[in-house]
């Protein structure tokens, strides 16, 4: 989020921003559907510990890059205060196509997510992968909840951009799929009758990107640390190979998708505190379910070299970046906590690594 730290606002000025960006951020950030909003992306990484390196120098580089337009920058999955009144759809024309179709929708107060993304190395395991992943969304979407604020009211919710960007069609959990061809013949359909110009437009939880060779999961709260950033990244990786392993069985179907979507309203009103429905029907506290999971993902986190940043999945288990908002909300002035957010976005980046430029700053 662009923030004038005058007082906490959204700044709708990506425009001017991005225009000034040299050429080393100029590939790496670019608009959003909203004004106020830009996406920061790192290349392709082996190591979630490498790329969590990429994603801390662009945060550092950028805030650089802010600091001359009088700027900040902060990372959750909404502007605790922000009203859809005050927003301006960016200028891109791929994003005032949206702004024309979606309507009212696309004037609401902007949201934000952390996109992971695993490469596969064929479409037949990237579908069964997919399918796969689904039962896991929820418990993704509990630890990454950080955006118990909407228009300056507690909601109740511990992901509120979760319940306001379901608003928008093609979003949720995507049903399962019998194989590429299937997905491939539902995509193709709505193509062909052009109600959207691209796979990218199907906004669910979790897709495949064919054009990058990878199942992307989308699920998650954009996260304001980097740490969590990469805590999230090595529990989606170990998930991921995981469920590659995992070989079929009897009665490997895929689970019913009114499961999948109560746990997901679950995970997304209470985050950590769910009490989110097992594969025996009942109910298992959210931090349990986290317990099981890790243990299970820690062989191939081993394999995958992102062992410490899942045991860093642990402190999004005890406090997420939601109730990490609420606890520093003070009375009914949020602007502390936007304050907070905008300090926190480079606050892990290791001195250590620093340059002489860099600790200066």
């Amino acid at each position: 989020m662009l923030l004038d730290p005058r007082d906490w606002s959204l700044a709708f000025r990506s425009d001017k921003v991005i225009a000034g960006l040299g050429p080393e951020l100029r590939e790496r950030v670019t608009q959003e559907t909203h004004a106020a909003v830009m996406e920061v992306t790192t290349g392709v990484h082996r190591r979630v510990a490498d790329a969590a390196a990429e994603l801390a120098e662009l945060r550092w580089k950028l805030s650089r890059a802010l600091a001359r337009h009088g700027l900040r920058a902060g990372v959750a999955g909404m502007h605790p205060t922000a009203v859809g009144g005050d927003t301006i759809v960016a200028s891109q024309p791929r994003y005032r196509a949206i702004g024309e179709s979606m309507r009212v929708l696309a004037r609401r107060e902007p949201t934000l997510a952390t996109h992971v993304h695993i490469g596969i190395a064929n479409p037949r395991d990237a579908v069964r992968l997919l399918n796969r992943l689904r039962v896991h969304l929820p418990l993704l979407l509990a630890l990454s909840a950080n955006s118990p604020f909407w228009r300056g009211e507690a909601t109740g919710f511990a992901s509120t951009r979760t319940t306001v960007f379901d608003a928008f069609p093609r979003t949720g959990v995507a049903r399962a799929f019998r194989d590429y061809a299937d997905w491939v013949e539902r995509v193709d359909a709505l193509l062909r009758s052009g109600a959207i110009a691209d796979p990218s437009l199907l906004w669910w939880d979790a897709r495949l990107q064919p054009r990058y060779g990878t199942v992307e999961v989308r699920i998650m709260d954009a996260q304001t640390t980097v740490a969590d950033v990469a805590a999230l990244a090595a529990l989606v990786q170990s998930l991921a190979l995981l469920e590659l392993e995992r070989p079929d069985g009897p009665g490997d179907g895929p689970p019913a998708n009114e499961l999948i979507e109560e746990n997901r309203f679950l995970a997304a009103r209470d985050g950590m505190q769910a009490l989110l429905i097992d594969g025996t029907d009942r109910r298992i506290a959210a931090i349990d379910q986290l317990d099981d999971v890790l243990a299970a993902c820690r062989p191939r986190a081993d394999v995958l070299g992102c062992v410490r940043e899942l045991e860093s999945v642990r402190h999004l288990g005890v406090a997420n970046g939601a109730s990490r908002q609420v606890t520093r909300a003070h009375a009914r002035d949020l602007r502390a906590v936007t304050a907070t957010l905008a300090h926190a976005y480079v606050a892990d980046v290791p001195i250590e690594d620093a340059g002489p430029a860099r600790r200066a700053a």
